[in-house]
């Protein structure tokens, strides 16, 4: 007898091959039967998908849930998605290993990048370990919904072995040395490989560059060269100059390390812009010459029009990222409100907006007058401003004025108690559509980069795959269902090496998706207080997934989770197998 019969759905089994309709069997939480007689057996429980489709589980291997896993154990809202694994520890970012003199600056380093508030890291993060083997033995021993892999931080071990001077000198021979010993201990404990960036906005909490900015390339190829001593293991590095397309120096380090290691190499994310209509095809060439050095280099890419918060209190992610806005926020609330009104203030922040060189300014630049309010404090007097943009506010100031100053009005006007809203693209913008449609087209391109468990009051990435199905899918045809599905669930597995799932075969690992392909998307995105110290978080829920299955067990169903947490840790070289570079 089966333990579970999927009956009727539409079976797309990531493939891409056509879907067809056919019944899915579990048993011991693996498939054991796909067909019209997979159920003659009978089943303790049968799921009915009549016109719905089942796909495998979706794939998500760039997360940041590090932290978050130690008191959500489901990553949520990535189950929410259609996500049943995830992996974390990216763009150097880890919590082990991690001595008892640094915890206070790993910490704070990991709250700083990735937009986490310290005081919920300081509420829900107990360290109970040393080594990496130790942290992943308490992830392990946690009631985990989805199934979660960890890369080992390039941060932590350089901080592990140099102490301060990690932030501030490049490795000894003896210290590289060591620090090639440290990721050697936690590779062989599991990790799923070295992760490292030196991305122009990262900074430690106290806003020096962080730890990878003073490496070496010696350094980094003595990393990439244990990586290669590992079954199952795989590189992903960010180098600053990816923000204008890589300098011909990190392409080439990008390819050696990739071929020294002869592992894949992935990186995020891809870039589109108006005002650099060939960013993100410098950026591709990076991967296109990687293979002529031997290497193998995948760039990852946000596929949905995705939407990003901030506003002019505590968001870390947007304004605050502008040159020269950083003294704004240095000042009280009250401050910023007073200053915000005076016009000398507001000339200043103009001028530095405009003529900052810099990607993140060009964006907002670009978008400003699209930016639409998303929330505010005070409902009753500013309700009726939410979903409004900037433009429109703009054009009903009586004395004129553009979209920067209704921005500045409406904080002032609310005491900065509204929250903003921009789509990354401009949907009516022919130039941008081409590059993100011939960019989705390209093989090369790996789709995700949800940055789950990061940026938590600013974005909500984490809903790709379901954007993906009603953008690119339903809305704009630039992917078949058959297509999104092998791109968000096999081709993540199979560059992973991890060889039991991404698909829906006879003995693979049951992680299942039953959604309908008419309604299927992301939910309004919410602020919502459920971290720990009370924090906020963004949090964006699924609409037309029927449920998810982890190992054939129901995590979510109707949008909600089960409380059931058939998830464990994987562990490279037991649950992957090695892909190489050179293959």
């Amino acid at each position: 007898m089966l333990d579970v019969l999927v009956r009727g759905g539409l079976v797309v089994d990531g493939t891409g091959g056509p879907g067809r309709r056919a019944d899915v069997g579990v048993r011991g939480g693996r498939i054991v039967a796909i067909g019209p007689d997979a159920g003659a057996d009978g089943a303790a429980r049968v799921v009915d998908a009549d016109g719905q489709v089942v796909a495998p589980g979706f794939v998500d291997i760039h997360t940041h849930y590090d932290a978050q896993v130690l008191w959500d154990g489901a990553c949520t809202p990535s189950p929410y998605h259609g996500v049943t694994t995830v992996i974390a520890g990216n763009c150097g970012l880890t919590l082990a290993p991690i001595a008892p003199e640094h915890e206070d600056f790993m910490v704070r380093l990991l709250a700083r990048v990735e937009q986490i508030p310290v005081a919920t890291l300081a509420a829900g993060v107990d360290i109970r370990w040393r080594t990496f083997a130790e942290y992943l033995d308490v992830v392990a021993a946690r009631p985990l919904a989805v199934d979660v892999g960890f890369m080992v931080g390039h941060s932590a071990v350089r901080r592990a072995v140099m102490g301060d001077a990690a932030s501030s000198d490049p490795a000894t021979p003896a210290q590289r040395d060591a620090i090639a010993a440290l990721l050697h201990d936690a590779l062989a404990a599991g990790g799923f490989g070295f992760s490292s960036a030196t991305a122009a906005n990262h900074r430690d909490g106290d806003g020096r560059p962080t730890p990878p900015n003073f490496a070496t390339p010696d350094e980094l190829l003595a990393c990439a060269e244990v990586v290669g001593t590992f079954p199952g293991t795989c590189l992903e590095v960010v180098p600053a100059s990816f923000m204008v397309g890589f300098t011909d120096a990190d392409a080439r380090l990008l390819a050696d390390l990739s071929a020294r290691a002869d592992r894949h190499l992935n990186w995020n994310t891809l870039m589109f812009s108006p005002s650099d209509p060939d960013l993100w095809r410098r950026q591709l060439a990076a991967s296109e010459a990687a293979r002529g050095r031997g290497g193998w280099v995948v760039p990852q890419m946000i596929p949905h029009n995705y939407r990003t918060r901030t506003d002019l209190l505590d968001a870390e992610l947007g304004f605050r990222n502008l040159p020269g806005w950083d003294r704004l926020f240095a000042a009280d609330r009250a401050t910023r409100v007073r200053v915000l009104a005076d016009p000398e203030t507001r000339r200043a922040l103009r001028h530095d907006l405009a003529t900052a060189d810099n990607p993140f300014a060009a964006l907002w630049r670009d978008h400003l007058p699209r930016v639409m309010v998303n929330d505010v404090e005070d409902v009753g007097r500013f309700g009726d401003r939410v979903g409004r943009t900037l433009g429109a506010l703009a054009a009903q100031r009586p004395d004129g004025g553009d979209a920067l100053d209704a921005l500045f009005d409406l904080a002032v006007e609310t005491g900065l108690g509204v929250g903003f809203c921009r789509f990354a693209y401009d949907d009516d913008d022919p130039t941008i559509t081409a590059q993100r449609q011939a960019a989705i087209a390209s093989p090369a391109v790996l789709l995700g980069a949800s940055d789950g468990g990061a940026h938590v009051d600013g974005t909500v990435n984490t809903e790709y795959p379901t954007a993906t199905f009603a953008e690119l899918v339903r809305g704009r045809g630039w992917l078949t269902l058959e297509d999104a599905v092998h791109r968000l669930a096999d081709v993540p597995a199979r560059l992973l090496g991890l060889h039991d799932r991404g698909r829906i075969a006879e003995g693979l690992r049951a992680d299942l998706v039953v959604f309908d392909p008419t309604m299927v998307g992301p939910g309004r995105a919410e602020l919502v207080a459920d971290l720990p110290a009370g924090a906020r978080r963004l949090v964006a829920g699924a609409e037309g997934i029927d449920r998810v299955m982890v190992a054939g067990v129901d995590v979510v169903r109707g949008g909600a989770l089960t409380g059931d947490h058939p998830g464990r840790v994987l562990r490279a070289g037991r649950d992957s197998v090695t892909v190489r570079a050179r293959a």
